[in-house]
């Protein structure tokens, strides 16, 4: 079992621990979360644990992008992707800023609704992924609204929306994306 890089409590929630995602550990768990319906906009619908567990591998060989599990007491309930923007497609099509860091959140289905949930997880993320950064950089899908609003509600300034470019490369292939970028300082 990998190490917490992040442990912090959430007044009124709980504890929130940030880890390394573990391949072979996390495959079978993250497969169940991301070929849900609502999981469409994170890409990986139709795919196989097997698949999973390549792709949370390729992402843990990078030195630039990294997979995180988020559990709340103990419990996972979302994964996090952070991603040095300057090594990524986003780059394209805004001006990075030194100190920037991209963010991809994704909180685990069937948990039973809970009043200001993913504004509390975010508190705790935001602290994780700003500790050495001074601004966050997301990218969701244009066509999320629910993930656009709730990042507004959470502090983010809208940026423009842009087409992410295809990648293609041998051991990835993401394609194009109409994104909206939103940003969040220290």
């Amino acid at each position: 079992m990998t190490t917490a890089v992040h442990v912090q409590t959430v007044e009124g929630f709980g504890t929130v621990t940030v880890r390394p995602v573990d391949p072979d550990v996390d495959a079978p768990l993250l497969h169940g979360w991301v070929n849900e319906e609502r999981a469409r906009f994170w890409g990986m619908v139709g795919t196989t644990v097997e698949q999973v567990r390549e792709i949370y591998a390729h992402l843990d060989s990078l030195t630039t992008h990294h997979g995180y599990l988020v559990s709340r007491d103990g419990e996972p309930v979302a994964l996090l992707q952070t991603y040095d923007p300057e090594a990524d497609r986003v780059s394209e099509c805004y001006e990075v800023r030194p100190g920037d860091i991209g963010v991809h959140l994704f909180i685990a289905p069937g948990l039973a609704p809970e009043p200001g949930f993913t504004g509390r997880i975010l508190t705790a993320l935001v602290d994780f992924t700003l500790t050495d950064r001074t601004r966050i950089v997301i990218e969701p899908d244009a066509a999320n609204e629910k993930a656009i609003a709730r990042m507004v509600r959470a502090g983010f300034v809208l940026g423009p929306e842009v087409v992410l470019p295809e990648v293609d490369l041998p051991e990835v292939f993401i394609p194009e994306k109409r994104a909206r970028l939103a940003f969040l300082s220290r």
